[in-house]
């Protein structure tokens, strides 16, 4: 059984930062990709950022310059690193990861950009 853990979600002024982690546990193969996703309200779910096997790392545009996507040495934690917080980047926010055998997914953090 695989288990991802997300934290550090929570309520930032507009300009602040916040960073996300999730770290997967288990019984998890040969990770390909980890991924964040989110969700705002009356919305779909949205791929924010990427990073493959290789380190190659892919935003959704809305993100590009303010979020960066990151994992640790042991690849079993992704980071994501968000700067220069706006109101429309409130959502709850999830953490992805691809391994050889299937995709998992947390449970989601919120993220609420307010003033």
């Amino acid at each position: 059984q695989v288990q991802l853990v997300e934290s550090g979600g929570g309520l930032v002024q507009p300009g602040g930062s916040l960073r996300l982690s999730c770290a997967a546990s288990g019984s998890i193969g040969s990770i390909t990709a980890m991924n964040w996703y989110r969700q705002a309200p009356g919305k779909q779910r949205e791929l924010v950022a990427h990073i493959s096997s290789g380190g190659w790392t892919n935003y959704v545009d809305s993100v590009k310059g303010r979020f960066t996507i990151s994992r640790d040495n042991a690849k079993t934690t992704v980071y994501l690193q968000m700067n220069s917080l706006k109101s429309e980047d409130t959502a709850v926010y999830y953490c992805n990861v691809v391994d050889t055998f299937d995709d998992y997914w947390g449970k989601g953090t919120l993220v609420t950009v307010s003033s």
